[in-house]
């Protein structure tokens, strides 16, 4: 073991978490952009792409499932599957387990939406690094900030 791979002082630590933090900030700021340029092209805002992906990913799950997975108030999500609903890429479905709270799933076309959607970010994606980045850093980064989002796990969204 090096220097490197010791585990930093309580206050170097603090410094550089919050130096990943800036950059999150600012790749949050430039993906929001860029996904939005999509919007012109597939017609969903990054809200609506949000729940599509959920409902793709995970299959039919309530509003407050979908707020809790994204960290989000329950009203946004409910206003971002209106949207998905008026457009037809989600309908409401029973749900056994809760009378009152209906399955959201994802219909056909939402289905077409979010391929498409994710088959430009998947090709934007593989830009990334220019082909230099190996899995070991990229396990490495993923392992930092699910330490970083495990710290606010206690955070209440609503």
């Amino acid at each position: 073991m090096n220097d490197i791979d010791e585990p930093l002082p309580p206050d170097d630590l603090g410094h550089r978490v919050s130096e990943v933090f800036d950059l999150i900030g600012a790749l949050y700021r430039r993906g929001l952009r860029k996904l939005e340029q999509g919007e012109d092209v597939e017609g969903a805002s990054v809200g609506v792409r949000s729940v599509l992906v959920l409902l793709h990913r995970y299959g039919p799950m309530t509003v407050p499932q979908m707020g809790r997975l994204m960290a989000l108030s329950r009203q946004f999500v409910q206003r971002m599957v209106n949207d998905a609903l008026d457009r037809d890429w989600a309908e409401t479905a029973p749900n056994p387990a809760h009378q009152r709270s209906s399955l959201i799933r994802i219909t056909p076309e939402g289905e077409a939406v979010i391929t498409a959607i994710l088959a430009r970010e998947h090709a934007l994606n593989r830009q990334v690094g220019g082909g230099e980045l190996t899995d070991a850093e990229l396990r490495a980064c993923v392992r930092v900030l699910k330490e970083m989002l495990r710290t606010f796990d206690h955070v209440e969204v609503d």
